[in-house]
């Protein structure tokens, strides 16, 4: 099937090569002339494990090409996948110009029926509103022609956004009216994917826009709902990692999304939040839940800062810290509301110098913070160890799990560790003569 993907962010590029990785002749649009020329040279913009093998392969095979030309990609697909960015307003709603713009765009130059995809996330009505352009578009140009408005949100985990794609635990389209030639072909590109199990979920296209935001509130919900209680574990002297795997155990609880940290970042879960809170707003009704679990979040995020102001005091001129870990989440390049932007600021602000290291990250941490007196960075764990007084532990890449502790404590000024993730035990850490201070841990 011929298939149009409009942006190349981080969900067109995952949904275009994955679609193309079945077979279809995929095209991927971007108004960005530096992204589509980075991926014609087979480099690709974001960091995603196996995308770039992915991408390839398929433009390889001439089944994914990567075009800056609106005419000949609207042209090219009957179904025309919208994945632009929404981001958040200053009031805290998702920005609908580029969705709405790509659907003037479709509009503007069809010439054939069109399956129009949503599948940006986008608040409860977009679809109505894409609806509305395209049909004003089509009665300006004095063309009577068919087409349809599916919402068919994405649920990509990055780090396992391809994974995600091809063996998806449900695949939510949404369709108003009886559209089934709508359904059908919807059916048609995503039966490869979904042959083992059935989890192709049809309802109307407002419920399935809603359905993506409040997963997202859930799983950030989860989190901050652990973060709370490890604050409350601390004053009462109890291990919240012995709590955690206690409640979890319980399947109606389970174990995901319970890891009590440093807050939730990225590119989901803060913009959902909070376009989700707006929602409640327009509709006259004050969403106090999710309004406690951003508050609970932007809180966990001063944690880190809190223990090492507690150890070394408010001034911290003259002392030297190593970070170990950048990005939000493992797995990933994105410093988007990244918790260590918040740690950085913080000491940098209280005289500190910082040392940081991330396996994937570095790059873009430069440009998301730029230049900085007082922080650099290292190539190595073991690099950004050199003259620390202390190290700080932000984001849980593997690497970091299971180091040489005997090197960390010879290379650190003093053997002292900040764990914003919990990936180390404490009563082994401080039998190894480590003062160690965790997230919610006993003392």
């Amino acid at each position: 099937m011929k298939i149009t993907v409009i942006g190349t962010g981080y969900v067109g590029l995952v949904t275009g090569a994955c679609l193309a990785e079945m077979g279809n002749h995929v095209m991927c649009l971007d108004v960005d002339p530096r992204k589509i020329e980075i991926l014609n040279a087979g480099e690709l913009p974001i960091h995603e494990p196996g995308l770039g093998d992915m991408v390839r392969r398929n433009a390889e095979a001439g089944r994914l090409d990567f075009t800056t030309d609106v005419d000949c990609a609207v042209a090219h697909g009957k179904v025309q996948f919208i994945a632009v960015g929404t981001p958040p307003d200053e009031d805290g709603s998702a920005d609908l110009q580029y969705v709405l713009a790509a659907a003037r765009s479709i509009g503007e130059r069809m010439t054939a029926s069109k399956v129009i995809v949503d599948k940006s996330t986008v608040p409860v009505g977009t679809g109505d509103k894409v609806e509305a352009v395209v049909a004003d578009a089509l009665r300006q140009r004095g063309v009577d022609l068919k087409f349809s408005v599916v919402s068919n949100p994405e649920f990509l985990k990055e780090g396992a956004a391809l994974a995600d794609f091809m063996r998806p635990d449900r695949v939510v389209i949404g369709v108003d009216g009886e559209d089934e030639d709508a359904v059908e072909t919807l059916r048609a590109i995503y039966g490869p994917f979904v042959r083992n199990r059935d989890r192709f979920l049809v309802m109307d296209r407002r419920s399935a826009e809603f359905t993506k935001y409040a997963a997202n509130a859930m799983l950030a919900t989860r989190i901050s709902f652990m973060n709370e209680l490890s604050r409350l574990a601390e004053r009462l002297n109890v291990d919240i990692e012995w709590v955690r795997q206690g409640i979890g155990a319980d399947p109606r609880i389970g174990t995901h999304f319970l890891y009590a940290g440093c807050g939730y970042g990225g590119s989901c879960f803060p913009k959902d939040v909070k376009a989700l809170l707006r929602s409640g707003e327009e509709a006259g009704m004050g969403l106090e839940l999710l309004g406690s679990v951003e508050n609970v979040n932007e809180r966990q995020k001063q944690v880190l800062v809190d223990k090492i102001v507690e150890r070394f005091g408010p001034d911290l001129a003259g002392r030297r810290f190593a970070l170990w870990g950048l990005a939000f989440k493992p797995g990933t390049d994105d410093m988007r509301e990244a918790p260590s932007r918040v740690l950085i600021e913080a000491l940098l602000q209280r005289g500190a110098t910082l040392q940081a290291y991330d396996p994937v990250a570095i790059t873009e941490a430069r440009r998301a913070i730029g230049e900085r007196p007082g922080l650099s960075y290292a190539t190595s764990a073991l690099e950004a160890l050199e003259g620390a007084d202390a190290l700080v532990i932000v984001t849980e890449w593997k690497e970091f799990r299971a180091p040489d502790f005997d090197d960390i404590k010879a290379t650190l000024k003093q053997p002292v560790i900040f764990d914003g993730r919990n990936l180390y035990e404490p009563g082994w850490l401080k039998r190894m003569g480590f003062e160690y201070r965790g997230v919610g841990r006993a003392a």
